[in-house]
């Protein structure tokens, strides 16, 4: 019996070594719990799932164009933690996955740039903008901390084995012992506060000397504890779970409102880029036009028609248009690097915009807002068909949002969506009703704590000291079983006043919180819609400006020609096209920003998890 007692000790210790989860088992059992909880915080909050996913892609943008275009870099760091070499005792051999060794054919190389449209800017950026990368971490972590919460109610197993081998050289006689000892616990604790424990021991005790002496101990223990007043009541069990609980739905609507933040931020820069590279076409224009009108002057003065102080300012003009050209590109290229590090990229890779995005929003926004080249624009100073005689009293004709786009609404239409669909006021109504709760539980820890207690103890315990005993046994009807009251006077009570009152001062807080961002959100609202009407008033403007401009360069140069204007009329003229050209470019990407950042602050952008947007279709465009 001592030996099969011996054997069933070892085995089980055996198994309880073996059988442990490997790490890769952990990472996989996490990512399934904390993909569950989230896809239940999407359906609850919106109605809907949508993949997610915390894993960066293997074949990742940046790593390829990293490798095809042979850019420089500072080590395997900057290719993704998939190239780093495992150190020293690294826990998972094929974590993160090793990228393939052979690289799939590119439609780019070093020598040819790769053309990126605003729809793959924007699944780019999903992709490989690092902030996005960071919040979707910070979402998983929430749900993985809502786990970790809920797992105090779950049914709890502990483990343990413990072997001993002890000499004791203190006596007349040398004493040698083993002890080999097993333990096994279970835990609960109930949403109303009762916890319960069991616990049950083996001990296998042998003396290694003398007569050779071995004792069998067997224990098992219970105890239930119930709070009946002070931390009793469901409320109170559950707080830290509930705020667990919101907390998750808090995070999702965060990473939400941030998807649709980045998404205006990248089309938004995006469209920057190419007004700026607009500007380098218009300014490279100018500085042709301006070469070949200083090489007409010298032919004209050559002739004697045309005085040298003349010819002088077109080479002035000349030279200015050269450092405007330089001065548009350089900071056209200081803006695309900076829009390669908004998408994640590099940026000295050779990446390049399509600029007929510029175009298709040209008419875009034409045919949204009911604005063409030729329309005459509330206000417009040009002179009508018949001239008015200068005594007739001047009327200003204030802008409207009559013959808007659809986007064009009222005020007050607009601020009742945003108030209803923004995602960062939803976070602090909650959290009003978060500061609430507290104060329900801060006047909880007040009370009085009377706790009921039960416990019970059957069989006993071995160690070498008892060796020489017979084997234990489990009798429940001999065991020791007890049962009691703790009761905790609130007699102090100073921390828990003080925390006590505090929660009221949180709840003050939680409330100017959500009145200040309901007044900001009412700003942010308004301040869209006026940037909206004043972009398409500016663009109606600009574009007749450009008419205009154009006309008069045409004018003055006939002029020149008939020796009817100078140099500097023509100078001028040119300088104003360019103007106007940059002016109309800046209105048209305005005008375009203008209704993304409108749908962001009203909350009705949607952002899927790969970076396309669907945006918001009101049902009837605006006829005020």
């Amino acid at each position: 019996m001592k030996v099969s007692l011996r054997f069933i000790f070892l085995l089980t210790l055996w198994l309880c070594c073996v059988t442990g989860c490997r790490p890769a088992d952990y990472r996989r059992e996490a990512d399934k719990v904390g993909y569950g909880i989230i896809g239940k915080a999407q359906k609850q909050a919106f109605g809907r799932t949508e993949p997610f996913t915390v894993e960066r892609p293997a074949d990742a943008l940046r790593r390829k164009l990293m490798l095809n275009q042979s850019l420089p870099h500072a080590g395997p760091a900057s290719l993704g933690t998939d190239n780093l070499k495992p150190i020293a005792h690294w826990p998972e051999k094929d974590y993160p996955a090793r990228p393939a060794k052979s690289q799939p054919q590119a439609p780019w190389r070093k020598d040819r740039s790769l053309t990126l449209g605003l729809t793959d800017a924007l699944q780019v950026a999903a992709l490989n903008n690092r902030e996005y990368q960071t919040r979707k971490e910070d979402f998983f972590r929430t749900a993985l901390a809502l786990d970790l919460e809920a797992n105090q109610f779950r049914n709890l197993l502990f483990g343990d084995a413990e072997s001993e081998f002890s000499m004791d050289y203190s006596g007349e006689k040398p004493v040698r012992g083993l002890a080999n000892t097993g333990t096994v616990s279970w835990q609960r604790k109930l949403k109303t506060g009762a916890l319960l424990t069991t616990g049950f021991a083996i001990d296998l005790v042998k003396l290694l000397t003398f007569d050779h002496s071995s004792s069998l101990g067997l224990y098992a223990d219970a105890t239930i504890t119930i709070p009946l007043l002070r931390g009793s009541g469901r409320h109170i069990v559950t707080e830290p779970l509930t705020q667990a609980e919101r907390d998750v739905i808090y995070s999702l609507y965060t990473f939400a409102r941030f998807k649709r933040t980045l998404a205006v931020k990248v089309a938004s820069e995006y469209l920057s880029v190419l007004q700026q590279l607009d500007q380098v076409q218009n300014a490279e224009d100018n500085y042709r036009s301006l070469i070949t009108g200083t090489r007409r002057a010298r032919r004209l003065a050559d002739a004697g028609r045309l005085p040298q102080i003349q010819v002088d300012q077109a080479m002035q003009d000349e030279l200015r248009a050269r450092n405007r050209w330089i001065i548009d590109q350089q900071t056209y290229a200081r803006r695309r690097d900076s829009f390669k590090i908004t998408l994640g990229l590099p940026t000295d890779a050779n990446i390049d915009l399509d600029r007929d995005e510029l175009k298709r929003l040209a008419k875009a926004v034409v045919s949204g807002s009911g604005a063409t080249a030729t329309t005459q624009p509330a206000g417009a100073t040009s002179a009508p068909a018949k001239a008015l005689s200068a005594d007739v009293p001047v009327k200003l004709v204030q802008p409207t949002r009559k013959g808007g786009g659809p986007l064009e609404m009222s005020d007050e239409k607009a601020v009742s969506i945003a108030l209803d669909n923004r995602l960062d006021l939803r976070t602090a109504l909650g959290g009003v009703f978060d500061a609430q709760r507290q104060v329900v539980v801060m006047a909880d820890a007040l009370r009085a704590g009377l706790t009921l207690t039960g416990a019970g103890q059957a069989g006993a315990r071995r160690g070498l000291g008892s060796a020489r005993m017979p084997n234990a046994h489990l009798r429940p009807e001999k065991g020791i079983y007890t049962a009691g009251l703790l009761l905790d006077l609130p007699l102090e009570r100073t921390a828990e006043r003080n925390a006590y009152r505090s929660s009221f001062i949180a709840l003050e807080r939680a409330t100017r919180d959500l009145q200040e961002t309901e007044d900001q959100i009412k700003l942010q609202v308004r301040d869209a819609l006026r940037g909206l009407l004043q972009a398409r008033e500016s663009h109606m403007i600009q574009a007749r400006a450009v008419n205009l401009a154009k006309r008069r360069v045409k004018s003055t140069e006939l002029f020149l020609q008939a020796g009817r204007a100078e140099i500097r009329d023509v100078l001028e003229a040119r300088e104003s096209l360019v103007s106007a050209q940059n002016a109309l470019t800046a209105a048209l990407v305005n005008y375009r920003v203008a209704e993304l950042e409108l749908q962001r602050d009203m909350g009705v952008l949607e952002v899927d998890e790969k970076g396309n947007w669907r945006e918001y279709q009101p049902e009837k465009p605006n006829q005020q």
